[in-house]
């Protein structure tokens, strides 16, 4: 094999590993930068060597293998090679040795088990949001600080600081690198589904920047609510997290135009939502009902989901069916967004004038004060009802607000409709 085609296998390789070596090494030496550094120094000496020696039958072990014996050398330079590390020499000395990688042996057989510690670490609530986020994208997603913060609109070196940080505060908090067991990881796994959700609505609708969405974070947090659910498959909520993100995804080819622009929910071509994802979706939604009831906050967002996937004209969508489902999803989060969305379907079930209702008794609520949906919201209400001076103030103000690109020039269209410009939608 040529060195090209070694360098790409190698590449691959090391995407599909990458999470599962850095989870493994992590259970050993009790520390992520480490672990981190052990793992570039397996994929430098696997460079070094395999175009030479040939790619191994059982490429991760291989590199797990010499990850352990780098961290052997490691640790005895440090003085710290005591009882709590002889398990890495065993598994050195059972496993492959990067002299004679043809011996090579699967020691790590149970890698849901690396990743899941890897999630849990990533993710840990003694980080702050934007920290665990950074560090799960970079652990789990195998991101670059580079990739990260072009994601995000933020600038590298503020991900790199979050990225170092979070290694630090993990380090200075004693985080445990056990896998929870029974009540200690019910209570862990929230803050999972919110890092993964949150890494998902970036991708789906992007908060700033010139792109509506960024598939590419959509498809990274879509990996990892599989790869949970397939590691706590009794946990209802997961299998509701991943049927959201499904159903969401399915709707990627229609929501966005030739140009780039944005097109809103009711105003998609229904027929370029993916079936594929909408089965998948409303397969996942079935295991949470089977599992749970009543529903999560996650899974009664996914009903939500749901009823819109059913319906196959915007005009079929059971709107007091959604209305019901939000009134269960208030009680549940008590956040004010999701009385935005009630009120949305509310208007939509009931009449604009029961929406505008409610939208007008969230004006003065502080947590969405300068959050660009609510004028945004209260202008189509009112456009519907033919205060269109009213309504293009709401717009306008709305897209005053608004920090990505496409969202705004979709406001301030809608701004002009409602003054009689042309440019309107």
């Amino acid at each position: 094999m040529g060195e090209t085609p070694t360098k790409e296998t190698i590449e691959a390789v090391w995407r599909i590993e990458a999470a599962r070596l850095l989870g493994g090494l992590v259970r050993v030496v009790r520390d992520v930068s480490l672990a981190e550094d052990l793992a570039q120094e397996a994929l430098l000496t696997a460079l070094e060597r395999w175009p030479h020696t040939g790619v191994p039958n059982n490429p991760g072990a291989w590199l797990m293998a010499t990850a352990k014996n780098r961290a052997i050398d490691q640790l005895r330079r440090r003085g710290m090679l005591d009882r709590t590390h002889e398990s890495i020499q065993r598994d050195a000395a059972i496993g492959a040795s990067t002299e004679h990688p043809e011996n090579e042996t699967n020691m790590d057989e149970d890698v849901d088990d690396e990743l899941m510690r890897l999630i849990l670490i990533a993710c840990h609530p003694v980080l702050s949001k934007q920290a665990r986020v950074a560090l799960t994208l970079r652990l789990l997603g195998g991101l670059t600080t580079d990739e990260i913060a072009r994601a995000f609109l933020v600038p590298e070196t503020t991900i790199a600081q979050r990225i170092v940080r979070a290694k630090r505060t993990l380090a200075e908090a004693r985080v445990p690198f056990e896998i929870p067991r029974g009540d200690d990881l019910a209570d862990r796994l929230p803050s999972v589904f919110e890092v993964i959700y949150l890494i998902f609505n970036e991708g789906y609708a992007a908060s700033r920047g010139e792109d509506w969405m960024r598939m590419e974070l959509c498809e990274e947090a879509l990996r990892l609510g599989r790869i949970l659910a397939e590691r706590i498959p009794d946990n209802a909520e997961v299998h509701g997290l991943v049927a959201l993100m499904e159903l969401h995804s399915s709707r990627a080819r229609a929501r966005i135009g030739p140009s780039g622009e944005p097109i809103l929910l009711l105003n998609q071509d229904r027929s370029r939502w993916d079936q594929l994802l909408v089965h998948r979706g409303l397969a996942a939604l079935a295991r949470a009902e089977a599992l749970a009831s009543p529903l999560g906050p996650y899974a009664l967002q996914a009903s939500i989901a749901a009823c819109h996937a059913q319906a196959r004209t915007a005009d079929e969508t059971d709107w007091k069916r959604i209305v019901a489902l939000y009134d269960a999803l208030v009680q549940i989060t008590q956040s004010p967004l999701v009385e935005l969305n009630r009120a949305i379907a509310v208007g939509m079930a009931f009449g604009p004038t029961a929406g505008l209702e409610l939208i007008d008794a969230l004006m003065d609520e502080p947590a969405l004060r300068q959050y660009h949906l609510l004028p945004s919201v209260r202008g189509d209400l009112l456009s519907k009802l033919g205060r269109a001076k009213e309504a293009h103030t709401e717009f306008e103000r709305a897209a005053a607000m608004a920090q990505n690109v496409r969202e705004r020039e979709l406001l301030v269209a809608r701004a002009k409709a409602c003054a009689g410009e042309r440019g309107g939608p």
